[in-house]
């Protein structure tokens, strides 16, 4: 399976979210926008896993410490392609994010993982290969608090890209209460 560490967004950041992509590509000439479903905020890719390295993740997630914290999404930014840029939404710097995911990606290095060594730049996705003349720009800032975090798997279900969590982990305000019928 292909798998990554996120954090997914409730209903009203997702919203927001939507409304920047479509803004974006409403003044764009191309791009692969991203779906609705499929906005996150990537900790950690881990790539192809065996079932092995799927229990090995579980642990590194069950083995970091966090408390709920806020995040706060602040711009919109690009990385420059060849071929069409990647635009994202950019997170505010943010200790107790970097924390997590530092921790996170120490504990599954120490699982076996061989994981990228650039910096880790968090932000969320709105299109790839997109061409367009605007510029990044600040926009009015919005977040949430987090939670939770979630393994996900990434794979083609009739040629739609689908990204399903197989495991959460984290911690909830409320408590969950399942209804017997």
């Amino acid at each position: 399976m292909r798998l990554f560490i996120s954090i997914n967004f409730t209903a009203d950041t997702r919203s927001r979210l939507l409304s920047l992509r479509d803004e974006l590509r409403s003044r764009s000439k191309q791009g692969n926008f991203s779906l609705p479903e499929n906005l996150h905020l990537t900790l950690v890719f881990l790539g192809e896993c065996s079932a092995k390295q799927t229990a090995a993740a579980k642990a590194a997630m069950n083995a970091v410490k966090f408390d709920p914290f806020e995040i706060t999404i602040d711009r919109i930014g690009r990385f420059k392609r060849d071929g069409g840029d990647i635009w994202w939404a950019g997170i505010h710097g943010n200790k107790q994010l970097l924390n997590l995911q530092c921790e996170l990606a120490d504990k599954l290095i120490c699982e076996g993982f061989p994981l990228e060594k650039r910096e880790y730049k968090p932000h969320v996705t709105l299109g790839r290969e997109v061409m367009t003349d605007m510029a990044p720009w600040q926009i009015e800032p919005f977040g949430e608090t987090v939670h939770k975090i979630d393994l996900m798997k990434s794979e083609r279900v009739g040629g739609k890209l689908t990204y399903t969590s197989i495991y959460r982990r984290g911690k909830w305000e409320k408590p969950i209460v399942i209804a017997l019928s």
